[in-house]
């Protein structure tokens, strides 16, 4: 699989450099790269929707808690109130039960369902913005520095970077939170 990606990237640049109407020298082509993930870790917006994410989460889950609770004890009632209950009585609480343990259910699917609940629209609709600012900085450190490719190494795209390759990571978070106000922090 890696030889396959490395392969991809060898003939993606050999092609890049060999493209267009003015010829690229290996000396002339700049790359660098960043770490995505110590990118969303560390710049404040990505770490203030996160938070935002799990507050949202955690009142869902409670809320899922709830009402597990409560088809809980309306089936311990039944259970304890069986002998005293007619037929009816019985068939009427245990209906109740299924149709609140449906609605549990279905909230559950509403909120955590990984094709399109709301857990996943809210996370889209919070984070896409903050996606679309990194991809700016990014796209600007590129044009001011003349870089001809910048990868993410989460994204599997580097095998290998010398230590000579410029790891852009830090300069990204330092312009993106420079944007909030926020002083960088001596490490």
């Amino acid at each position: 699989m890696k030889s396959i990606k490395l392969g991809t990237l060898v003939i993606i640049l050999a092609s890049l450099m060999f493209a267009g109407a003015k010829p690229v020298s290996a000396q002339a082509l700049k790359i660098g790269y960043i770490n995505s993930n110590k990118v969303l870790e560390t710049y404040k917006e990505a770490i203030d929707v996160r938070k935002q994410l799990a507050e949202l989460n955690s009142q869902w889950e409670q809320e899922a808690r709830d009402k597990q609770k409560e088809i809980q004890e309306l089936q311990e009632q039944l259970e304890s109130q069986s002998l005293l209950l007619s037929e009816e009585r019985k068939a009427e609480k245990a209906k109740l039960i299924q149709t609140q343990y449906a609605e549990y259910q279905q909230f559950l699917q509403t909120k955590w369902n990984p094709q399109g609940g709301e857990a996943v629209q809210k996370e889209v609709e919070l984070i896409q913005p903050v996606y679309d600012k990194i991809n700016i900085f990014i796209k600007k450190i590129g044009e001011e520095e003349g870089y001809s490719y910048i990868f993410d190494v989460v994204a599997g795209n580097i095998l290998y970077a010398s230590e000579e390759q410029p790891d852009l990571t830090e300069k990204l978070i330092e312009r993106l939170n420079k944007e909030l106000g926020i002083k960088p922090t001596k490490q």
